[in-house]
């Protein structure tokens, strides 16, 4: 069934002007909006539309969106029915996705990795504070603006309310939201989530960002689901060879990778403040290691 293009309509006061990018549940488009400016405009892609769970989990991100009122965090604007169409308008982030920059500029400098670490850290403590555990956590769902240095996170389409009985948070051994390389363990043996569960992630994207790694080298999703329930992480030390990191910055992301979530730090803030001062030990290695380069 080809996709229809809505390009060129006006939906709820947003004038669409063209179709940017596409997903498995929507699509997005670049739109105006007399008050808002420049806006992203999702639409609950058309085979979805009489699927409950589809159209449930296009208005949670919405609704929690709404909730999180941070500069950290992408706002939402509106959300609602036009007709048959279900949509929601967010406000225009500029950069691209954290993933395509980690791709193309390889392991990033720990000074620039916490300045992005913290400015998560203080969106997802916004979330927090707000009842809401993200869940979903990965560079494709943080945009990043390298030329301003900016960080902002969005897409609270599988997020959860912290708020709900603890019965109705739960899942079934074997069965899990998110993404594998990026989720908690105890959201795959059917324990309870937590907000730790999103410090784990951010760990992660920490690994990631400095290593161009990923804690655990599972071939495939199922070795990777073993991998991450029953072995440690590779030290962060060990992810690139002939790279190494000082002990207080490795010392600071590993324990954000505990498997048992009481080990990891409380919040994300104290996450983000462990690394961030041990990526001050890192700059003086750095310099010494380009005077060598310059030396030769």
């Amino acid at each position: 069934m080809p996709i229809e293009n809505l390009a060129g309509r006006t939906i709820a006061g947003y004038a669409l002007k063209e179709r940017i990018g596409e997903g498995g549940t929507a699509e997005v488009y670049r739109a105006e909006h007399p008050v808002h400016g420049p806006c992203a405009f999702k639409v609950l892609r058309a085979r979805l539309r009489s699927d409950p769970t589809a159209v449930q989990r296009f208005l949670r991100e919405a609704s929690y969106g709404k909730r999180v009122e941070h500069p950290g965090v992408v706002r939402t604007y509106d959300f609602g029915d036009a007709g048959d169409l279900h949509y929601l308008a967010l406000e225009w982030a500029t950069g691209r996705p954290l993933s395509e920059f980690a791709q193309q500029s390889g392991p990033v400098p720990p000074d620039v990795v916490a300045r992005i670490v913290t400015q998560l850290a203080a969106a997802l403590a916004a979330a927090h504070a707000a009842g809401i555990i993200h869940r979903d956590l990965k560079p494709e769902n943080i945009m990043y603006d390298a030329a301003t240095g900016t960080a902002k996170l969005l897409d609270f389409g599988i997020a959860q309310d912290a708020d709900l009985a603890a019965d109705e948070r739960l899942t079934r051994t074997g069965f899990f939201v998110g993404t594998l390389q990026y989720v908690a363990p105890e959201a795959l043996s059917g324990e309870l989530v937590t907000s730790r569960a999103d410090i784990y992630s951010l760990a992660t994207i920490t690994y990631y960002l400095l290593t161009g790694q990923h804690p655990f080298g599972g071939g495939t999703p199922r070795e990777l689901f073993q991998q991450l329930l029953s072995e440690d992480p590779r030290p962060l030390g060990r992810a690139v060879p002939g790279r190494s990191f000082p002990a207080q910055l490795e010392s600071a992301v590993m324990r954000g990778l505990e498997r048992d979530a009481g080990k990891r730090p409380a919040t994300v803030l104290e996450f983000a403040a462990q690394v961030s001062d041990a990526s001050r030990d890192t700059k003086p290695e750095r310099r010494g290691f380009l005077n060598s380069l310059l030396r030769r």
